[in-house]
């Protein structure tokens, strides 16, 4: 079976939509309709065999990265993934390594699952909203019971088993305003990699506006801004924010990694509990199921003109607001999913989030320029924060002693930093 002609990422929901959880903001729960006839969705053992073999197959590089979602896909039980496991070991080709990522709600994670996870070398994504009070707000069992205690004992658990794991936090109306209580809860329990994923939920009749717990455009912009100005100060090298990463990368000539930003998309695809392949996570709808694995090859559908269209029309539909835009580098007119507002002069096709998105980016970017020239200097990240705390207090002494100091304490000046060096 040939390989595809470029990288791809399969996101594999072998439990479909089934969850244990009943999160408000869920945008994957409401899939379950498009199975009315399975209430307990789980991938078949022929079709999980044949979908790993595919897969194998297809994937064009050394390492072969397998992505397991949900839903909840600890659902499914130790067992289905120690066969998961056995299955790519019995299918690996000699000279190719197999990684695998779990993401979850850590709901169902105990001592067994974190051995398992830890000796397999599986990278974990863990969805965690920041402290109790935040968190609770929306990531509930489908009673509406608290899960805070839950998925901080399944952190800890992972921290524990030494499992690779990150962070994935919803940005959502409610924690939008509180970004250094997030940040700083994240940092004291020893989280080392955050994602920061806003929650945007159009109205669905077609007036560009939101529901009520999609975070403001403009907050979400403000909570990045608030966060970065502690990072490049103190977390440089020590934390990794995958937003912040992905704003350094064309600084640095590289390439975006994160499909939201990269100027063409469709590389991300969805293979359901039935082999069926849609085009995206954000699209799992009839219009985008280009077929079943059962009756076409998973390389084919990759390569489908339908699927390379899926991509292209990211780049190809971007307005001209955007095509002028100077951080259109940055962003590339984000994911298609939130586009749905209109430009200032009236053309459809905005993103959502286009003023939180352009607020950080240009916040950002002189500090990302400098980072990216200490990069290639091979320097250590620790001159650029020296130099960020530098700045920031010469601009305080500057501002006087009861400004808000540059460290990010949310002290004053004169009750914080004053007199110490910047070192």
């Amino acid at each position: 079976m040939p390989a595809a002609s470029r990288e791809f990422q399969v996101m594999a929901k072998p439990i479909g939509a089934l969850c244990n959880l009943g999160c408000d903001y869920c945008y994957y729960l409401d899939k379950q309709r498009l199975y009315p006839d399975t209430p307990a969705p789980r991938m078949p053992d022929d079709l999980l065999e044949a979908y790993i073999v595919q897969y194998i197959a297809a994937s064009p590089r050394p390492l072969i990265n397998f992505q397991w979602h949900g839903g909840e896909p600890t659902l499914l039980g130790l067992d289905y993934f120690q066969k998961i496991v056995a299955l790519e070991r019995a299918h690996q080709p000699a000279g190719r390594r197999i990684t695998n990522g779990l993401q979850t709600n850590g709901t169902l994670l105990d001592e067994e699952w974190c051995r398992f996870l830890a000796a397999e070398g599986f990278f974990v994504g863990l969805s965690l909203d920041g402290p109790q009070a935040l968190h609770d707000r929306h990531r509930v069992t489908k009673g509406q019971k608290p899960t805070h205690k839950q998925v901080m004992r399944a952190f800890r658990l992972l921290q524990q088993h030494r499992v690779r794991s990150d962070i994935l936090c919803v940005v959502h109306a409610d924690n939008a305003g509180s970004p250094m209580a997030v940040y700083r809860f994240f940092k004291e329990i020893g989280a080392q990699h955050l994602q920061f994923l806003p929650f945007v939920e159009p109205l669905r009749d077609g007036s560009g506006g939101v529901t009520p717990h999609s975070v403001p455009a403009e907050a979400y912009g403000a909570f990045l801004c608030a966060i970065f100005d502690e990072w490049v100060r103190q977390d440089v090298g020590r934390v990794t924010v995958q937003i912040f990463d992905e704003a350094a990368r064309p600084a640095c000539g590289l390439p975006h990694a994160l499909c939201h930003f990269r100027e063409e998309c469709g590389d991300v695809p969805v293979v359901e509990h039935n082999g069926d392949f849609y085009s995206c996570d954000h699209f799992v709808d009839p219009a985008h199921r280009l077929g079943n694995l059962r009756e076409t090859r998973l390389v084919d559908l990759v390569d489908s003109a339908p699927q390379l269209d899926f991509g292209r029309a990211k780049r190809q539909a971007l307005p001209r607001y955007c095509r002028e835009c100077d951080v259109l580098a940055l962003c590339n007119g984000g994911c298609p999913k939130d586009r749905f507002i209109r430009t200032p002069d009236g053309e459809p096709g905005l993103n959502y989030l286009c003023a939180g998105f352009k607020r950080f980016f240009t916040h950002s970017r002189p500090h990302l320029d400098r980072l990216a020239a200490v990069w290639r200097a091979g320097q250590p990240m620790e001159r650029l924060m020296r130099e960020v705390r530098a700045a920031g207090q010469l601009a305080a002494q500057q501002a006087g002693r009861n400004a808000l100091c540059p460290c990010g304490s949310g002290r004053k000046y004169k009750k914080c930093c004053l007199g110490k060096p910047a070192c």
